[in-house]
């Protein structure tokens, strides 16, 4: 399982992927982020969902480590406010 710290930085950072473009409200942060969760968190579309995301989208592409990776390293570019 994907271990989140839940500091809202990839909800604060939507805009800089297509995939969640239906979520920005504008200026890049999520419509739903409530301070650093979501406001809409039991019901969050599954791109928002790592491991479910992973079984629709990303399986045939890449193996489970791999996309864990991917995402470890895209949340230590935002902590690190790193250009992705």
């Amino acid at each position: 399982m994907f271990k989140c710290d839940k500091c809202g930085l990839c909800c604060r950072n939507i805009g800089k992927s297509e995939f969640y473009k239906e979520l920005d409200r504008g200026d890049g942060v999520c419509r739903y982020l409530r301070g650093n969760l979501c406001g809409i968190y039991e019901s969050r579309p599954i791109l928002c969902r790592v491991d479910e995301g992973y079984e629709a989208f990303f399986k045939s592409a890449m193996s489970k480590e791999e996309y864990y990776a991917l995402n470890y390293k895209i949340c230590e570019k935002l902590k690190n406010n790193k250009k992705l």
